[in-house]
């Protein structure tokens, strides 16, 4: 377990999760991880899902998206993993709200494409086309009968797919993708974590009581002591190391501030003194000042990160003006399809096998 890095991922989530939707005149809210909250609405379609603006979600595209994801776990996960639950909410409940979440923002993006006068040219509209047609063929009959999609409805899905795409690259166009070295810049440490906590029969932390810190304090000063007189830290670290990891390579902002600190302050080759954290005491030795490898691919992740600020924000300011509304009574009748012979998988493959030479730019919508 990594005790100290900060974790910015969220729970089965894309990213930017979608729209609040609106129905009768009440908001219905997102919790943290952007699940719908889902409240009663009148005046929709048989098979409408839910409606912003103009443009609604039918039950079959729905079915599309949450039929190839959930197959898509299962494929690298087993279907096991639907077994499990997180504070009172099934995993199959999880990924329902993703996918909904998932729909909507492309719905709104293909709103905020009129906007900008975005549209697809006639090669992206063709190969939407061709996409939907190599999909529709994939399918078995069992498959067609149960998602209840035709190729028409499958090129709408994927010209709205990849109109989505072209407004977050048009979005996200003038942003500089040069980072510098020294801002990107990974280190590599090794260190020994003496723990200054337990863990209980639920998993949370117990602090140690003053007694046992000041244990935990002098075990931390013997090894910084026989560190410092030259003993082999690897062997110090298989002798003291309470954390399951030994060795990070990160950049700044990653790290708690005081795990941090010390380390992009220390040369290669230097032992730091004793640092704590919440987690504990830690002895930290720098084995680099500057990964190669790690700090362009930190480049990565900087360039990403702002992109989906830039695109946050004007995504968000757009869809806070829109009338949305969800179909309750529809959506809890939304649920996995228990057939054997629904295997499909590919929806999104197929995609981007087809489009992704058409599109230009970061073009995923996700």
């Amino acid at each position: 377990m990594r005790f100290f890095q900060k974790n910015y991922s969220v729970k089965m989530s894309a990213v930017l999760l979608a729209v609040v939707f609106m129905a009768t005149g009440c908001k219905i809210k997102l919790n943290e991880y952007g699940n719908t909250k889902i409240v009663l609405t009148t005046g929709f379609d048989k098979d409408e899902v839910f409606r912003i603006d103009k443009i609604s979600c039918r039950l079959p595209e729905v079915m599309v998206y949450l039929t190839n994801t959930k197959n898509q776990y299962e494929q690298a996960l087993g279907s096991q993993i639907w077994q499990t639950s997180y504070e009172g909410e099934t995993l199959e409940e999880s990924l329902k709200d993703t996918v909904l979440a998932r729909i909507a923002r492309i719905k709104a993006m293909n709103l905020l494409a009129g906007e900008y006068e975005i549209s697809l040219s006639d090669e992206e509209a063709g190969n939407a086309a061709k996409a939907a047609g190599q999909y529709y063929a994939s399918l078995n009959d069992r498959e067609r009968e149960l998602l209840a999609v035709d190729e028409k409805l499958l090129c709408t899905m994927y010209e709205e797919y990849a109109l989505a795409g072209k407004v977050y690259a048009y979005l996200i166009a003038d942003i500089n993708p040069e980072i510098s070295d020294d801002e990107a810049r990974t280190i590599t440490v090794q260190h020994i974590l003496i723990k200054t906590y337990s863990l209980n029969e639920d998993g949370e932390h117990i602090a140690y009581s003053d007694q046992a810190r000041k244990e935990a304090y002098q075990k931390a000063r013997e090894a910084l002591r026989r560190a410092q007189d030259g003993e082999d830290f690897a062997g110090l670290i298989a002798e003291y190391n309470e954390d399951s990891n030994s060795s990070y390579s990160f950049g700044k902002g990653t790290m708690e501030p005081a795990f941090e600190e010390a380390a992009f302050n220390l040369g290669t080759g230097e032992i730091s003194d004793i640092v704590e954290t919440e987690h504990g005491y830690h002895i930290i030795k720098c084995i680099s000042t500057f990964d190669r490898d790690e700090t362009d691919r930190n480049k990565v992740k900087i360039v990403e990160q702002r992109r989906k600020e830039v695109f946050n924000e004007e995504y968000t300011g757009f869809v806070e003006g829109l009338t949305r509304s969800l179909n309750e009574e529809l959506w809890k009748t939304v649920g996995f399809i228990d057939d054997a012979k629904v295997t499909t998988s590919s929806f999104f493959e197929i995609y981007h096998s087809v489009m992704d030479g058409t599109l230009s730019g970061e073009s995923s919508p996700d």
